[in-house]
């Protein structure tokens, strides 16, 4: 079956906590959500502000959507205003797209105190709205707002509100749990009493707040919805909207319906998380279908399973929604991890089977000491690249010493020396001012070896984390500095850990620049090659 996708990231998402979307932004999360193949995209409420009003005029001269109707959205008239002399309307209609989709009263109870008004006058509100946006040629998507919690306190005024829309001429009614408090046995059973009653295209929005809105939105399609209304990475007021993508990859993969597609089903998880970059949020790792972890493996038993047939522990294959299979390596790590991660790097078949046994035991050792090899790819690297050749170290370091220096009004000023002996046997020692004591360690150390091994110069750090590991101790306590690194090819993370962030981060720098030496003379076929691989 066909069920038709409208995604309100542009809406109802931008109202999550510490969402903001520019109007760039959406102008740039509107062509994605197209790219993919999304049905309708409701761009905001062209009447409430500013941001959302240029984004309607944008569109109509920049937005060349392929496939997707982008939608506005509003209210119902005023009860004090004629349809004709709204204001919200007419918004809404300047808007000129050509699907608005508004919200009417659907509780009794926000009809009386909210509004102020009969009964009878509400019906008439929506009814009058909807014809009106009707005559005006536009696809009418009404959501019918609180319905589940207005169906349980006033079965009937609910279905009338519905009756007043349907009669009007709206092409789609929507069901809204708007606080998220329905359970999912029960709206399955509203909405198939809905369906009994009514033809046409239902629809299903839910709402997060007890954690069931994509269980919610899945049991609506098992009763007859055929329009479904979330947010990609779930965002939106509260808890947060129905996350779709979890919805198009159960509809598709789980239940046999089509939403996007399976080609465009392959850009699900790129798609979700280009969106949490605009969003400049976060994503959520653990998130079903598109999250980091959503087929990562750590458990030893998991992954030695995983290696022999991949459905032993992942549901779908994750290549189907533009995932990757990743093997974690910690201090729950088996050999098939390692063998895992050997294999990832094409390494595995340069180890011996005791060699991978001692490379094990270090992992889990530098795990307890509180090394995350997770999160450190570079680091593990390095284990394993040590692990093949144990004599090949390029440089020893003889000692470094760093001081900041501050007065009232100065910036603080980083000096570093450091000392460091190469293979060839001679001593390089130098010094070098930063931003902060870290950067005058990384230039510092670059001038000790740049003569030697000068393509170093292309390592770039690109972000760094400190995480204190026992709080309890205050300032003195146990600190993990993970560093991420390109050299314009690839990137990588590194990681160290003492009770001296200085230290951490010395590590942490060190081991970067020794891995990408040791790449390098891998690529010059032995260490002999190593000088001249990097000159």
């Amino acid at each position: 079956m066909r069920i038709y996708t409208f995604d309100t990231t542009l809406r109802d998402g931008s109202q999550g906590e510490a969402v903001s979307f520019s109007v760039d932004d959406k102008m740039l999360i509107a062509r994605k959500l197209d790219e993919i193949g999304i049905d309708y995209i409701e761009g905001g409420w062209p009447g409430s502000n500013p941001k959302d009003k240029e984004f309607f005029e944008r569109a109509k001269t920049e937005l060349k959507l392929q496939h997707a109707r982008l939608t506005a959205f509003g209210s119902t008239r005023f009860a004090r205003n004629s349809v004709q002399e709204d204001r919200n309307v007419r918004e809404l209609l300047d808007a000129g797209t050509p699907t608005i989709c508004i919200f009417g009263k659907t509780w009794d109870f926000h009809v009386t105190r909210a509004l102020g008004i009969t009964e009878e006058e509400n019906l008439k509100i929506i009814s009058e709205t909807v014809k009106y946006l009707k005559d005006h040629g536009r696809e009418v998507i009404y959501d019918a707002e609180h319905f589940f919690d207005g169906y349980i306190h006033n079965r009937d005024f609910a279905l009338r509100t519905l009756e007043a829309a349907k009669k009007a001429g709206a092409d789609v009614l929507c069901l809204c749990d708007t606080n998220g408090g329905t359970l999912t046995g029960y709206l399955g059973q509203i909405v198939s009493e809905v369906r009994a009653r009514f033809d046409g295209v239902l629809g299903i929005h839910t709402h997060n707040d007890s954690d069931v809105a994509v269980a919610n939105s899945l049991a609506a399609v098992e009763k007859g919805v055929t329009h479904i209304q979330g947010v990609l990475n779930a965002y939106g007021e509260r808890c947060g909207n129905a996350n779709l993508a979890s919805i198009i990859a159960n509809l598709e993969l789980k239940m046999g319906h089509e939403t996007i597609g399976p080609e465009k089903l392959q850009k699900l998880t790129g798609t979700a998380r280009y969106i949490a970059e605009l969003a400049n949020l976060p994503m959520r790792k653990d998130q079903p279908y598109v999250g980091q972890s959503a087929f990562a493996h750590k458990g030893g038993v998991h992954v030695s399973a995983v290696m022999k047939d991949s459905t032993t522990y992942e549901h779908v294959a994750p290549e189907l929604v533009g995932n990757r299979q990743r093997v974690l390596v910690s201090d729950l790590s088996g050999r098939s991890n390692v063998l895992y991660k050997l294999q990832e790097q094409g390494l595995a078949g340069r180890l011996t089977e005791d060699a991978r046994k001692l490379l094990l035991e270090r992992v889990k050792e530098a795990e307890y000491l509180g090394y995350d090899l997770e999160a450190a790819d570079g680091t593990f690297e390095l284990f394993v690249r040590q692990a093949l050749h144990p004599e090949q170290k390029f440089f020893d370091l003889k000692g470094y010493e760093v001081s900041i220096r501050s007065g009232v009004g100065d910036t603080p000023h980083a000096t570093a020396t450091v000392t460091v002996a190469t293979e060839d046997g001679s001593i390089h020692s130098d010094a070098a001012t930063g931003h902060g004591p870290v950067h005058a360690l990384d230039v510092c150390l670059r001038k000790c070896l740049g003569a030697l091994y000068p393509r170093i110069g292309d390592v770039r750090l690109t972000d760094y984390k400190v995480r204190v590991l026992d709080s309890k101790k205050g300032t003195a306590a146990k600190v993990r500095v993970l560093v991420e690194w390109s050299d314009h090819q690839k990137s990588w993370s590194t990681v160290g850990v003492s009770d001296d962030v200085i230290e951490a981060s010395w590590n942490a720098l060190v081991d970067a620049l020794r891995l990408e030496l040791m790449r390098l003379a891998e690529d010059a076929s032995g260490v002999s090659g190593a000088v001249e691989a990097v000159r």
